[in-house]
Parts: C-alpha cells; structure tokens; sequence
C-alpha cells in the first residue's frame, strides 16, 4: 500500500512539473535565457541519474562518463543529419546513440571494471580523454576540432515533450533497476564486495550491467544534447564534463535518485541565475555547493536533528 501511495505521488509529481513548464513557456512568463534551459536540465538529469548508478548504487568511482555522452551525441547527430521525419528521425537517433554508447560501455566495462577505487577512476578518466581524441581525429566523420555542424535542432523547448518523456523513463528504468533483484545485488557488491562473492552473486557480471545501462541512458541524453546545441565538438566531452555530472551525484546524495534530480536542475539553473551579479558569482555558486555538501552529510542532519530535539525538550521541561 505505502509503495503504490509512492508511486501515485511521483508520477502526479511528473505531471504537475509537465503542466508547470509547459503552461510557463505557452504564456511567455518564461525570458528566452530560462527557456534555453529547459533542455539542458533534462539532459543533465538523464546524465546525472544515468551515473549514479554507477557511482551511487554500484560504489564504483568512474570519471569517464562523458565518453558515453560524446559517443551517443555524434553516433544520433549522424543519423538527425539525415533529416527525417521528426517521428522517425528522433527515435532513430536515440537508438543509434544509445546502441553505440552500450557497446563503448561492453568494450571499457569488460577490462575496466576488474579494477577498483582510484585505479578504476584513472583509467575510465583516460578512456574518456581517448574517445575526445578519437573524435578530433576522425575529421572526415566528426568534422575533427571545428566540430560536427549542421545538427538539426530537434530537441529544443518546442520540442519538450518527448524529451520530457525521455527524462521520466530515464528516472524509471534506474529505480526499477535498482529495486529488483538485480539492484539488490548491485548494491549487495558495493556493500561488500567480498560477501556478494562468497555468496555466490556473480559480480562481473552484475558490474558490467550497471555499466552499460548507465551507458546507454547517457548516449541517449548525448542525442538529446545533440539536437539542442546543433553543433558537437569535442573539447565539449573533456574530464570537466564527467567532473560536473559526478559532482551532481555526489551532491544529490550517493544511492538518491530524488536528490540526483534536484542536484542536478539546481546546479544547472544557478550558474544562470547569478549572471546579474558576476563579480560574486563563482562566490555564491562556492557557497551554495558546500551548504548543499554540509546539508547531505548524514553527520551534519543528525547534529542538526539532535539539536532540535534537545531544544524541544528543554522547551517541554520548562512548560512543565
């Protein structure tokens, strides 16, 4: 019962945030600056919650999930190029992208994963710097460093709908994911690795599917990146793009997919925001990273937490 009540609550949630936005750009309430980043913060979303599965519920440190999105947004820029119907086209793309990005992650997976901690972290960080340069070579494909151009411009505002739909998916297959029997055992790896084995839970395998899973959803979200921007380079996908999706995670609260969400959309909007006061701006943005940090420690909450209740039973006391 409490899970069903859960779910209606979520999915009336999905709606209402649908109807919020789409009514804010029908009525122009919305400047042209805002609107611009309505895309972008359902691609960030997609590539945040894509990585916490990894990171979050697998407990393995990857900083190359930018390899992923780069992939997936020249592999669908290709294909949106052809200029198809929007209804062929689109889906065309995201499973063009998505496919190439789940088959990058089988080829990094395979190897990578029998590693751990810091090591794993390094060598998918130096996979991602490999696929840049990669791109930047393929100058007949990828249009090399001045980049791929022409992209049509799909997935825009206009366009919000489907992408909308994309981001809600994204969020189910996660947390469907992650309460199956399989993100049991996802998170019975990150837990203890050496248990999980011992008890018989086949641990490659699970750690290669929450790699290409997560890459997949990130390729998606490249198409999307894709056919927003309308032109790709590659000094777009550097370390500083999987840096800023794993900060995401990190903030929103490892293993919390609500969390990864607001992370990601305020970390998206605030940059914005603070253009007015530019002289403080990257001071306030400092702030606001290391509030949201001190609030998501669990230590600092229960501090807090006791606190509270202490000044509550104080107050009770001298009422009695």
């Amino acid at each position: 019962m409490k899970k069903n009540r859960k779910l209606i609550i979520n999915g009336v949630l999905a709606v209402a945030v649908y109807v919020l936005v789409m009514v804010l750009v029908n009525t122009g309430m919305l400047t042209r600056q805002l609107m611009s980043l309505i895309i972008p913060c359902c691609t960030y979303t997609m590539l945040a919650v894509s990585l916490s599965l990894v990171v979050g519920f697998l407990g393995e440190l990857s900083l190359g999930h930018a390899a992923f999105l780069s992939i997936g947004a020249y592999a669908g820029a290709l294909v949106l190029k052809l200029e198809l119907p929007i209804w062929i086209g689109l889906p065309a793309a995201l499973l063009v992208g998505g496919a190439a990005a789940g088959i990058l992650g089988v080829i990094i997976g395979m190897p990578v994963l029998r590693l751990r901690g810091d090591y794993l972290a390094i060598v998918t960080l130096g996979f991602g710097e490999i696929i840049k340069s990669v791109f930047n070579a393929m100058t007949p494909i990828t249009g090399g460093a001045k980049g791929l151009s022409q992209i049509p411009l799909v997935t825009t505002y206009r366009n919000f709908t489907p992408v909308y739909i994309l981001t809600v998916l994204t969020i189910l297959v996660v947390a469907h994911l992650v309460n199956s029997r399989h993100g049991r055992a996802v998170c019975a790896i990150r837990d203890n690795y050496i248990a999980a084995e011992a008890v018989g839970i086949p641990v490659s395998r699970y750690k290669i599917l929450a790699f290409v899973v997560a890459a997949v959803l990130a390729g998606m979200a490249g198409v999307v990146y894709a056919g927003n921007i309308g032109i790709l380079k590659p000094t777009n996908f550097d370390y500083n793009t999987s840096i800023e999706i794993l900060v995401m995670v990190v903030l929103g609260g490892m293993g919390n997919i609500g969390g990864t969400v607001a992370a990601a959309l305020i970390l998206r909007i605030l940059p914005e925001l603070l253009r007015n006061v530019s002289n403080y701006r990257m001071l306030i943005y400092a702030i606001a990273l290391i509030a949201m940090m001190l609030f998501n420690n669990s230590s600092f909450k229960r501090t807090l937490v006791e606190k509270r209740n202490l000044r509550q039973a104080e107050k009770i006391q001298k009422e009695g």
